[in-house]
């Protein structure tokens, strides 16, 4: 399914710890912190900790033992944890400025009340994998990605970080693009490099994503626009559809450690469709996931992300009526500092989507300053509008902005590959000068009910709707 809003409800916190606060080692020199009494009354919940810059590992996880909780990872180099604690005084404890738990929000939400955001992966119109389905594939032929192929099909040293639901380690189409050894899960915040945890469980929606950058150009099934890169599985959306800051946090870091060229982003984090930075808790998600981004960003990634699918101007978003108050889902204003994450940090490519005709599609969020480039996702309302792509065991047809990001990211890709000395910057500066300039549609009236269904904003060359204009896959390689 689908990414940006699952339908499906959390599932239930886990079970009791053993035992309680573990005993931590202090760093040489400091002095023994009074050591509260722990409880252990349950659930245990796992916490998103942020700690000064330049913290020590040693002394991040003291603080934590000291409150009750137990360390499952520390990223030293952006001086983020992740913790679990089964005693409810852990965030008074360890500070609410500095903690959070998404999976505490998140397990609140009612499954009837939750408002999609993304369509659902339609019904397969039958795999045929042997069949060469590429004149399905209105969308690469709307980016020149055919003609691209012809000079190049992308270098296997760069690599594309699909940061999504699982990959399917075993799709004729993308076995010999997929980087087993560059692959992880992070549903615990920690990464996981065994194959189970990397591979897809409820959803499809990765391996869709990742043929769109790579699928093999084999004369059968689909093609990519990269279908010469590599890709990694890294899994940041959990069975239940979601993704919890610790989850994207652990997928930036792993990418950037692991010497990625780009990150596919074909989602926004949990609980909020809006991360509002005046609020604590969203505070520290806010924090903790642009200190992730900003350092993939220094060790030279280039990190694409979808913008989303409730046709907001993310200039103006006005209100929010898809995030969680207190335990319930219900409407809240919300001003420009509110943000969806990733897609509107500023080392962020943002993605809107088009349809076949070249016109932003109706549920395409959009706005001035968030989106830089646009590409094919396709329109809802016929199979055939949708992108069609690798799913486990064959293809099937999508549409959002979830399918427009990888078009982005593979358009990156073929320009990494073409420019092998540039640095992240300087890719996404060429994607977005070779893109095809856009105009503002004159009419916007999507339903012919002589009502514009958004305003447009800008100029020709960088407008709301498209950002710089529609990536080209041919100018990626001739340019």
């Amino acid at each position: 399914m689908p990414l940006l809003r699952r339908a499906r409800a959390a599932a239930a916190t886990a079970a009791l710890l053993a035992t309680g606060c573990l005993a931590v080692s202090l760093p040489a020199g400091a002095e023994p912190a009074p050591q509260p009494s722990c409880i252990q009354p349950g659930p245990t919940l796992r916490y998103l900790v942020l700690f000064p810059v330049g913290t020590a590992e040693a002394t991040a996880q003291a603080e934590i033992g000291t409150a009750c909780g137990s360390t499952t990872v520390y990223y030293p180099e952006i001086a983020v944890a992740v913790a679990t604690s089964p005693d409810p005084s852990f965030l008074k404890l360890i500070g609410p400025e500095r903690a959070y738990s998404a999976q505490a929000e998140g397990a609140l939400r009612r499954a009837e009340k939750r408002k999609k955001d993304d369509t659902e992966l339609l019904s397969a119109s039958g795999v045929r994998s042997g069949a060469n389905r590429t004149d399905e594939q209105w969308d690469m032929d709307l980016i020149n990605a055919p003609e691209a192929h012809k000079i190049s099909v992308g270098s296997k040293s760069v690599v594309v970080g699909v940061l999504d639901s699982g990959v399917d380690p075993q799709h004729p189409e993308l076995v010999g693009a997929l980087a087993p050894e560059l692959s992880a899960g992070c549903l615990t915040g920690k990464p996981d490099t065994s194959v189970a945890s990397w591979s897809p469980t409820t959803s499809a929606h990765g391996t869709h994503v990742a043929g769109t950058i790579a699928a093999a150009n084999d004369g059968r099934g689909v093609t990519g626009v990269a279908p010469g890169v590599r890709i990694a599985s890294v899994k940041v959306v959990d069975s239940d559809g979601f993704i919890y800051p610790e989850y994207a946090v652990c997928g930036f870091m792993w990418a950037a450690t692991n010497g990625m060229t780009i990150t596919n982003n074909s989602y926004f984090i949990d609980p909020w469709l809006f991360t509002c930075q005046r609020e604590p808790g969203q505070s520290v998600v806010y924090q903790a996931v642009k200190r992730a981004v900003d350092y993939a960003t220094a060790r030279n990634v280039l990190n694409v992300a979808a913008a989303g699918n409730n046709g907001v101007d993310l200039s103006r978003p006005g209100r929010d009526a898809a995030s969680p108050t207190n335990g319930d889902v219900r409407a809240r204003a919300v001003d420009p500092s509110c943000v969806v994450l990733p897609a509107q940090l500023k080392n962020v490519v943002g993605v809107s989507a088009v349809s076949a005709s070249s016109t932003k599609a109706g549920y395409s969020s959009y706005g001035l300053g968030s989106i830089d480039v646009t590409a094919p996702g396709g329109e809802q309302r016929e199979k055939p509008g949708c992108v069609l792509s690798t799913v486990p065991s064959g293809y099937d047809y999508s549409c959002g902005t979830s399918m427009a990001a990888p078009h982005a990211s593979g358009v990156a890709a073929l320009i990494a590959s073409t420019h092998p000395d540039a640095d992240a910057a300087s890719v996404g500066r060429m994607l977005n000068a070779q893109a095809e300039t856009l105009a503002c549609p004159a009419d916007y009236d999507l339903n012919r009910t002589g009502v514009q269904d958004a305003f447009c904003t800008g100029y020709s060359e960088y407008n709301s709707f498209y950002g710089h204009g529609l990536v080209d896959a041919l100018a990626a390689v001739t340019k």
